[in-house]
């Protein structure tokens, strides 16, 4: 049997699903990304949000050229980034699924008065202009300097072992299994 240091050290590279496996073991948080370029609008589950600047405000996530968002990103202006909380669990999942229309009900949503689509219970919201689309491997980087933010107090949603969860003083992790 092989122990940890020794795959770690081994030569062989990484598969995919070695790569997958240890980042479901990350948690990470969860955001859904928001945006329409006149088409209709967009949206899609992200656990790759970064703050990368202060000083202009800026953050990345990164998409998958694949993804049926990103037609919509490519050519959008601005995007929305709508942080959710520990209890909407069932709206991540809802726009981490695809193939259906995620902004039909049960899902709460309005534009702000720039033209975006916001979910109107997110806890919190980054309108973002944005700046930079680097291609990466098989995903896009995204760079957005923050333009509008609001935020509540909130315990915030992860995303950890293949299922969302909370964490923070107090409380109980609430899982749900994300659709595949």
């Amino acid at each position: 049997m092989t122990t940890y240091l020794e795959a770690l050290e081994a030569p062989t590279g990484i598969t995919p699903d070695l790569y997958r496996a240890v980042f479901r073991r990350y948690a990470a948080g969860v955001v859904i990304v928001t945006a329409d370029a006149g088409f209709g609008p967009v949206g899609f589950t992200a656990t790759s949000l970064a703050s990368i600047s202060l000083d202009p405000p800026l953050v990345s996530f990164a998409l998958s050229t694949n993804a049926s968002s990103w037609p919509t990103i490519a050519t959008a202006e601005s995007v929305v980034v709508n942080f959710v909380g520990a209890h909407d669990h069932t709206l991540a999942a809802r726009f981490a699924t695809s193939g259906i229309d995620r902004f039909a009900g049960p899902t709460r949503w309005s534009r702000l008065h720039t033209g975006e689509p916001v979910l109107d219970d997110a806890a919190g919201h980054l309108r973002g202009r944005i700046d930079y689309r680097y291609p990466v491997g098989d995903h896009h980087l995204v760079v957005a300097e923050v333009t509008a933010a609001a935020t509540r107090q909130h315990a915030p949603l992860v995303y950890h072992a293949g299922t969302y969860a909370t964490v923070g003083p107090a409380t109980t992790a609430a899982t749900t299994p994300t659709p595949r």
